[in-house]
């Protein structure tokens, strides 16, 4: 599918997204550190659990949202709420209002993705939507690449200003969002939504619905162990760098030399995975856009609990660019993959709720995620990554498990 045919929906939030998360990955990556340096690490690590259960709510309320009202006023009213939470948080006189703001945004984050995905699957057809989900995860990583380079400069010397910028971004693009995208949820389901009464009641009926699929159920529980895995890059990963990474030197010529360590070290480590994102998604997308969806999920676990393992072996900023490269495969391979999927499977009048749904696993993943924080007090790095990688093999069985039931499910209903 050729970009200058995308929908004008499209092209204005690839371009909308690839700004914001330009600025979001200025600050994010360095909050488990911002907040273990202000409350210590076993509070910082309690405190980073809340932001992701709240999440899972919004994430349900706005996949609700999405498939009721539709996929434009959710993205406005996330996007909305985003601009006054940066607001609060670059004016912020304390580190707990700091953490208000902090979960705010994230609850707006979360109410956004479920209605961005369904309208991506509104617009694009089955064979289409690979790349496409493809491009729009290249254009978010752009601002990993300098983002947190940036931030490791800017949210250390000048946070208020940075989030001052943000809270600019966030608007602008809540104003593009109001005068240039049209509404993709089909007529018809908006027609039955509406004769529906609005009841938290029937939304968490039709939610469990879902769930009791059993191949739905098998999908999230494995993308929840991925997910804990995934986060770490921001949590344990960012902790272990800051921690053992010392200084050392990245380039040298002569007798000058430019050294990295400890977040600067860090900063340059997502910045490697930013721009392998940005090279590599489309590439990797189309030479195994032959490969079933089971081989793409399962490799792509192993590849990056594997990558993640390695680390604990060595503090050598080069060496760690190689594990790095390891882990981000099988991130490029696992994405598209993972959105597509869970676009084929769901029904078309309940895609927005299966969207939130599957949120769930990220959200999940990032409520469980910062108990390594507490885990690294008591086991040494080589304990904390294996535990880690342990969890990402225990997806890749559960992907198989799933890929299983499915061709049973297949196999019977064709009989």
């Amino acid at each position: 599918m050729i970009w200058r045919s995308w929908d004008l929906n499209l092209k204005v939030r690839l371009f909308g997204e690839l700004i914001t998360h330009t600025f979001f990955w200025m600050y994010f990556p360095f909050m488990a550190i911002y907040f273990s340096d202000t409350f210590g690490k076993d509070v910082a690590g309690l405190l980073l659990m809340v932001p992701p259960l709240l999440g899972m709510l919004s994430n349900l309320f706005g996949g609700y949202l999405a498939d009721r009202v539709g996929r434009r006023f959710t993205m406005l009213l996330s996007l909305c709420t985003s601009t006054v939470m940066f607001a609060l948080f670059a004016f912020s006189p304390s580190p707990w209002i700091d953490y208000i703001a902090f979960i705010g945004i994230g609850i707006a984050g979360a109410l956004y993705w479920p209605a961005s995905s369904a309208m991506v699957a509104d617009l694009t057809t089955e064979e289409d939507r690979r790349i496409v989900f493809a491009t729009f995860y290249t254009a978010m990583n752009i601002g990993v690449v300098a983002g947190p380079v940036l931030g490791s400069v800017f949210f250390v010397h000048y946070r208020p200003q940075l989030l001052m910028f943000c809270t600019i971004v966030e608007l602008l693009f809540a104003v593009a969002v109001f005068f240039l995208l049209k509404e993709t949820l089909p007529e018809h389901v908006r027609q039955e939504k509406a004769k529906e009464r609005f009841s938290l009641i029937q939304q968490f009926k039709s939610y469990a619905i879902i769930f009791r699929d059993k191949a739905f159920a098998l999908y999230i529980g494995a993308g929840v162990l991925i997910a804990i895995g995934f986060m770490q890059l921001d949590i344990y990963m960012a902790l272990y760098v800051k921690e053992h990474v010392m200084q050392q030197p990245l380039f040298s010529w002569g007798n000058w030399s430019y050294s990295v360590g400890g977040t600067s070290a860090f900063g340059w480590l997502m910045a490697l995975n930013g721009f392998l994102v940005v090279l590599f998604t489309l590439p990797v997308t189309r030479w195994f856009e032959n490969w079933s969806d089971r081989n793409s999920l399962v490799i792509s676990s192993v590849l990056f609990g594997v990558g993640l393992f390695l680390m604990a072996f060595t503090t050598n900023i080069w060496l760690l660019f190689g594990c790095m490269a390891i882990l981000t495969f099988g991130e490029l391979m696992r994405t598209p993959v993972a959105q597509s999927f869970i676009s084929k499977y769901s029904p078309e009048d309940a895609r927005g709720q299966y969207m939130g749904a599957s949120s769930l696993q990220f959200s999940i993943g990032r409520f469980i995620a910062p108990l390594t924080i507490g885990l690294s007090q008591w086991l040494a790095p080589v304990g904390v990554f294996g535990v880690i990688l342990g969890l990402t093999l225990v997806s890749a069985y559960l992907y198989i498990i799933l890929f299983r039931l499915i061709g049973a499910n297949e196999v019977s209903k064709s009989s």
